[in-house]
């Protein structure tokens, strides 16, 4: 097992390293942020608007309405990773490693924006008349002949096994280690329990999933940031310092604490910020197209600018609310000395609220947890209808929830290395992708904000204007009106 964990450890090193993932996830987000003329910082209201007030878009097609596509986006990205990956993150890399992950969110704004338009873009109606779209078809759909097709199985494949890391098994697990720790419950009740509910839900598809994830996820991020909240006044003076720490750690690593600065420190210090902000946010991953795609919208640029905002919430918001307590409190510098990195935002919540604030972190885990599970079952379900058609998705939703159980009830060492892996190598094709058709957004994008800057056009008069409007891209795949349908 030990040796396992060596050549899974020298896999994501090399995915994760300097040379590969972070300069190709950073480099996209930079390059698309450019290209969009900076459409996460113009636009960020007007989206925000539209997808949390206004949150419905006046059409009929698509299968859920776009503030259910948002929070069942959220309902996968806000889990584990906004607690527990933070806490990590923060052990292994030091408070710097904060700064990176605003620096991925921020950036990867732009990335979730142009692989969301794309989803809906290129969606497509599978055999049950239900929406389907994300990299799996964008990619070929959008990008000519054998590479397209390559690029898009590829993702399909790696995103299936994503699915049960990232999106099943270290989700159930934390679940499990957390209330086990706070309520002493038995792995196996929690297992037994979060299956059948799991279960169930994943019974009605993507309307289920968007009903229920409509419903809680919107109440637990906020119960989270109101307790986050009361931590972060209760230490208000070491705020500054804690900032302090984000800032100047995040270009030396923990090295700054003796003042000093060596390349590995910040090649740490980046890798686990970039890192355990994908695995938060999954900016750049492709994998919230596919909740995209679902959306009831008019136009692909009106749901890429509300998906957008989830990655502004995810990073911008909840995770900097993690990572600040856990430094302010000072509980960062011990945690991962305990061998209890993981249980930092517990540590970090108890030493202003007591047992409470442990109670209040594992209730939050298990909420967060169980939304990422019901996202990823969606997105994993989607990818198997692309690899096998509509055939194989209730043999992907039978064998994905009694995974659940797995997850909860069996010690995940490697499981965390396999899923940082996983997201690595789902997110390549779909960062090629997005680079080669970086023109095709752009266009459309410039094209439709110049004539409805506040996203508040009617069907009739988006038609009326993207009437006649040429598309300039002889090596991509048309479907006919650029309108969402």
């Amino acid at each position: 097992m030990d040796q396992l964990q060596k050549i899974l450890d020298a896999i994501s090193g090399f995915v994760w390293g300097p040379w590969l993932l972070i300069p190709l996830l950073l480099g996209t987000g930079i390059f698309l942020t450019i290209r969009l003329r900076f459409i996460q910082f113009r636009k960020l209201g007007p989206a925000l608007n539209l997808g949390l007030i206004r949150r419905n878009d006046d059409t009929e097609g698509g299968d859920i309405s776009q503030y259910q596509a948002l929070t069942t986006a959220l309902a996968a990205t806000v889990g584990v990773g906004n607690i527990v990956g933070v806490a990590t993150a923060i052990a292994i890399g030091g408070p710097g490693a904060l700064f990176w992950m605003w620096v991925t969110g921020l950036f990867g704004m732009a990335s979730k924006y142009a692989e969301a338009f794309l989803g809906v873009r290129f969606r497509k109606t599978d055999a049950n008349g239900d929406k389907s779209g994300g990299p799996q078809y964008y990619l070929e759909r959008g990008i000519k002949g054998k590479f397209g097709r390559f690029l898009a199985i590829w993702f399909a494949v790696f995103a299936v096994f994503a699915s049960f890391g990232i999106g099943n098994m270290t989700q159930g697990n934390a679940v499990a280690t957390q209330l086990e720790g706070a309520f002493n419950i038995s792995p196996w009740v929690t297992g037994i329990v979060l299956t059948i509910l799991i279960g169930l839900v994943l019974l009605g598809g993507i309307k289920s999933i968007g009903k229920v994830t409509a419903a809680f996820v919107p109440a637990m991020i906020v119960l989270y940031i109101v307790f986050g909240m009361v931590v972060l006044i209760a230490n208000g003076p070491a705020l500054p310092g804690a900032l302090a720490q984000v800032f100047t750690m995040a270009f030396s690593g923990t090295d700054a604490v003796a003042g000093g600065f060596t390349g590995s420190a910040i090649m740490l210090v980046l890798q686990m910020g970039v890192a355990r902000g994908i695995f938060s946010n999954e900016s750049g991953m492709g994998s919230a197209a596919i909740a995209a795609a679902a959306a009831k919208t008019t136009h692909p640029v009106r749901q890429g600018l509300v998906s957008m905002t989830q990655t502004f919430i995810d990073t911008i918001i909840v995770v900097t609310f993690t990572g600040l307590t856990i430094v302010a409190t000072g509980v960062w510098e011990t945690g991962n000395a305990n061998g209890e990195a993981g249980l930092m935002t517990s540590h970090a919540f108890a030493t202003t609220l007591g047992d409470f604030g442990n109670i209040i972190v594992a209730l939050s885990i298990a909420f967060f947890a169980f939304s990422t599970i019901l996202g990823w079952a969606y997105y994993g379900e989607r990818c198997m209808e692309r690899l096998f058609g509509v055939k194989g998705v209730p043999v992907y939703r039978i064998v994905f929830t009694l995974v659940v159980f797995i997850g909860c009830t069996v010690p995940l060492a490697l499981v965390w290395t396999f899923a940082d892996i996983m997201n690595g190598l789902m997110a390549l094709p779909n960062l090629i992708g997005l680079l080669v058709l970086s023109g095709l957004i752009a266009r459309e994008t410039k094209h439709y904000l110049d004539h409805d800057p506040k996203l508040r056009a009617s069907a009739s008069e988006i038609d009326a204007f993207m009437e006649g409007h040429e598309r300039h891209d002889a090596d991509v795949v048309g479907q006919g009106a650029v309108r969402a349908t």
